[in-house]
């Protein structure tokens, strides 16, 4: 029996990872959880922000529990490409997650994520799928699983 070549293996595919994905705002911030393997996403909730200052205890309990490998976070631009005023918030915030949990953290552009979102969700409640009206933190959150689909879409879904 012939001895097998290293060509003669497939090649490993990398292990899947978890993402996480936020959609940054003043007020809220929806995070969900997004999977390299299938690419799919879904949304895991809000977390509380006060004048743009996220409940970082709450993030932690998130990241602890999930144990995502990358996080994305949403950059709000505006229609015409530039800088709006929470730009720079949201950029900031993506590079203190960074700083507290270690992480690799990627942004993206994230206009009318927001629209898609509650675009999805309304449709959903009109066909019934949905069983109670879509609140703004539903948004946030969809928001963040339309995020991290952007982003993984942007990579391929096999990709670590």
């Amino acid at each position: 029996m012939p001895e097998a070549g290293p060509g003669d293996r497939p090649e490993p595919r990398p292990a899947p990872s978890i993402v996480f994905g936020f959609d940054y705002g003043e007020r809220r911030i929806g995070v969900a959880t997004g999977e390299t393997l299938t690419g799919g996403a879904r949304p895991l909730g809000v977390v509380a922000a006060r004048a743009g200052v996220p409940d970082w205890r709450a993030l932690e309990r998130y990241i602890r529990d999930w144990q995502p490998r990358v996080l994305v976070v949403g950059v709000p631009y505006n229609m015409d490409g530039t800088r709006g005023r929470l730009t720079v918030a949201a950029q900031a915030f993506a590079a203190e997650l960074g700083r507290r949990f270690a992480l690799e953290v990627h942004t993206v552009d994230e206009r009318l994520s927001s629209r898609e979102a509650g675009d999805l969700l309304r449709q959903q409640r009109a066909s019934g799928a949905r069983p109670r009206r879509v609140r703004p933190g539903d948004v946030d959150a969809a928001a963040a699983c339309v995020i991290v689909e952007q982003w993984m879409r942007g990579r391929g879904p096999a990709t670590g």
